[in-house]
C-alpha cells in the first residue's frame, strides 16, 4: 500500500495518547538512523489504527522504507475496541487515560457486538434479555482480560462518556482532563453528560481553578442525587432480662474496589522495544507471564529466581510510576503540611521495611 493511500480517522486518532515533543523527536531520529520502520503501520479499510506518529514522520522523510499490515475487523466499533485494547497493553499510561481507554473499549465492544457484519454505524435490534446477557458477558470478558473487576469496567465507561461530553462542549477538554490540567473526581466527570451542553464550559472553567478558588455552588450540580432515606427497620425484640443478649456477629469489611492496573507489567525480557518504545505483550507472552505469576501461589510449579527478580523489578517500577503521577498531577500533596507529614511517614515505613530486607 502506498503512503498516499493511508487515511486518518479523527475518532480513531483521539483514542491514542500523543507523544511528548521530546519523545517524538527521539522516535524520528531513531527511524532516520534505521532508514526504515521496524514495525508495520496497522490499518483497517485503509484507516490507520496504530502508527499515526510514524505516518507523520514518513510524510516528512520520503526515503524511509515501511510496511503496512491490514487487519480484518467487522465494523468501525470493533476497530475502536482494537485501538483501545492495543493502547491499554502499554505501560506508560496515566491512571486517567487507562480509565478512559478501558471505558471506550467496553462501550465500543458492546456496539460492535450489536452491529451487523460489515456495518459502520447500524445496531442490530434484539430482545432486552439477550442484550443484557450479551452486555454482561462482554463486561466479564474485558474485566478478566485487564485484571480488574466488572464494577471498574462499568465505572470506566461512565468516566469515558463524561470526557466525551466535555470534549463535545469544549474541544480540547479531553486532553486537559487526561493530562491533569482539569482536575476533577471520577464522579464529577461521569456527571457531565447530564449537564446541558451550553452549561458545561462554565463548569469546566471552574474545574481548571485551584480547589480553594472554585465556585462550589456551581460544581454542586455534578454531585449525584442521593436516594431518599429508607425508613428505619423495626427494632429486634429485646431479650428477656434473665438472659444475656447474644453477641453480635462480626462484620467483615468489604474489600476496597480495585484500581485499574497496567495490563503489561510483565518481566522486561518479554517486552520488545519499538524504536525506543515498548510494545504490548503478545498472547504467548501473556501466557508465559501468567505461569510465572501463578508460580508464586502454586507450590507444584518450581519458582525461578530470574522470574521473581523480574517481578520485584516490575513492582518497583510500578511504585515509582504511580507516585510520580500523583506528585505531578497533585503537587499540593507535597506542599500541604499535613499531607507532607503523612507522605514522610509512609516513606519512613517503607525505608524501615527495605532496610530489614537488605539485612536479611
Amino acid at each position: 500500500m502506498k503512503l498516499s493511500q493511508l487515511k486518518i480517522d479523527p475518532e480513531f486518532q483521539s483514542k491514542i495518547p500523543p507523544l511528548q515533543f521530546e519523545e517524538e523527536q527521539q522516535l524520528e531520529q531513531n527511524i532516520i538512523a534505521e532508514g526504515r520502520l521496524l514495525n508495520p503501520i496497522i490499518t483497517w479499510n485503509g484507516y490507520i489504527l496504530d502508527g499515526h506518529t510514524r505516518y507523520r514522520i514518513l510524510k516528512k522523510h520520503g526515503f524511509i522504507r515501511f510496511e503496512v499490515e491490514e487487519i480484518q475487523l467487522a465494523n468501525k466499533y470493533e476497530a475502536l475496541a482494537w485501538i483501545c485494547k492495543n493502547q491499554l497493553g502499554r505501560r506508560n499510561l496515566s491512571p486517567e487515560r487507562k480509565k478512559f481507554l478501558l471505558g471506550k473499549e467496553y462501550e465500543s465492544t458492546k456496539l460492535a457486538v450489536g452491529a451487523p457484519l460489515g456495518s459502520k454505524h447500524g445496531i442490530r435490534k434484539c430482545g432486552q434479555n439477550d442484550h443484557i446477557f450479551t452486555e454482561s458477558r462482554t463486561c466479564q470478558r474485558i474485566a478478566s482480560e485487564h485484571g480488574v473487576g466488572e464494577k471498574t469496567v462499568r465505572r470506566a465507561e461512565k468516566y469515558s462518556q463524561g470526557i466525551d461530553a466535555a470534549e463535545e462542549a469544549v474541544p480540547g477538554a479531553q486532553e486537559e482532563i487526561l493530562t491533569g490540567r482539569i482536575k476533577a473526581t471520577d464522579a464529577q466527570i461521569a456527571a457531565l453528560p447530564a449537564i446541558p451542553k451550553e452549561e458545561r464550559p462554565a463548569i469546566l472553567d471552574e474545574l481548571r481553578k485551584e480547589k480553594g478558588k472554585r465556585n462550589e455552588n456551581l460544581l454542586s450540580r455534578l454531585k449525584p442525587e442521593r436516594p431518599p432515606p429508607k425508613s428505619a427497620p423495626p427494632k429486634p425484640p429485646e431479650p428477656p432480662q434473665n438472659e444475656e443478649p447474644a453477641a453480635p456477629e462480626p462484620v467483615t469489611p468489604s474489600p476496597p474496589e480495585e484500581e485499574i492496573e497496567p495490563a503489561s507489567n510483565g518481566p522486561p525480557s518479554f517486552l520488545q522495544k519499538i524504536q525506543g518504545h515498548k510494545r504490548h505483550l503478545s498472547e504467548e507472552d501473556m501466557a508465559r507471564l501468567k505461569v510465572s505469576v501463578n508460580s508464586r501461589y502454586r507450590d507444584r510449579i518450581a519458582k525461578s529466581g530470574s522470574i521473581m527478580l523480574c517481578e520485584l523489578q516490575g513492582a518497583a517500577e510500578d511504585f515509582m510510576f504511580r507516585w510520580g503521577i500523583i506528585f505531578q498531577n497533585y503537587p499540593d500533596v507535597l506542599t500541604n503540611e499535613t499531607s507532607r507529614e503523612e507522605v514522610s511517614a509512609l516513606i519512613d515505613r517503607m525505608t524501615t521495611y527495605l532496610n530489614t530486607v537488605k539485612e536479611m
